[in-house]
């Protein structure tokens, strides 16, 4: 092997090498994303909870508290700006959603409620029987907790389900402990 061929072939190892290293980097940093996103949401959760649930709030009461804080916060930082000669541009534009967004938010929506509408759909025809029985017995088991506990005590507890999951998945370390202790064979890191 000459020279030639050997630099060539170092300069693919290292090459593989630095591919190998960014799809390291690339998996920790959504992984990071994942589990910012989950506190974030616990966070706000646990604040919805808490205003609806112990404060025996209504979710239009919550919603209006957040606009009234969000406009006094904003009222002190302009005249904060104003009073420091700090002229800050504010752009009505930027607070705006695009038409094509509004549009993927709704036909989202629609494409929601759509799905859940044709699997109770099929369900009630009593064709699919699998389906029929997952479907009454989610129905019954929502309704057995909901005497139990309110309903907003239990969307707060999904919530802390989901954060959970979600936190887990975008672990490393947690990912590589749960394959090991049900006996995943396959790598973590692929």
């Amino acid at each position: 092997m000459g020279r030639k061929e050997k630099k060539r072939v170092e300069k693919k190892e290292k090459e593989k090498e630095k591919k190998k290293e960014k799809k390291i980097m690339d998996e920790r940093r959504r992984g990071g994303e994942g589990a910012g996103k989950a506190m974030i949401a616990l966070v706000i959760g646990t604040l919805v909870y808490y205003h609806c649930a112990y404060r025996n709030s209504t979710l239009l009461s919550l919603l209006s508290d957040v606009f009234i804080v969000l406009l006094c916060s904003l009222a002190i930082l302009g005249l904060l700006f104003r009073q420091m000669n700090i002229q800050v541009p504010v752009d009505p534009l930027e607070w705006q959603i695009s038409e094509d967004t509004a549009n993927a938010i709704v036909a989202w929506l629609a494409n929601t409620v759509g799905a859940a509408e044709s699997v109770l759909r099929v369900a009630a025809t009593g064709h699919d029987k699998r389906l029929f029985l997952k479907v009454t017995l989610s129905l019954y088991l929502f309704s057995a907790i909901g005497r139990f506990a309110l309903g907003i005590t239990v969307a707060y507890a999904g919530l802390c389900f989901f954060c959970l999951y979600t936190f887990a998945e975008s672990s490393q370390s947690i990912r590589s402990a749960l394959a090991w202790l049900f006996g995943r064979t396959n790598d973590i890191s692929e």
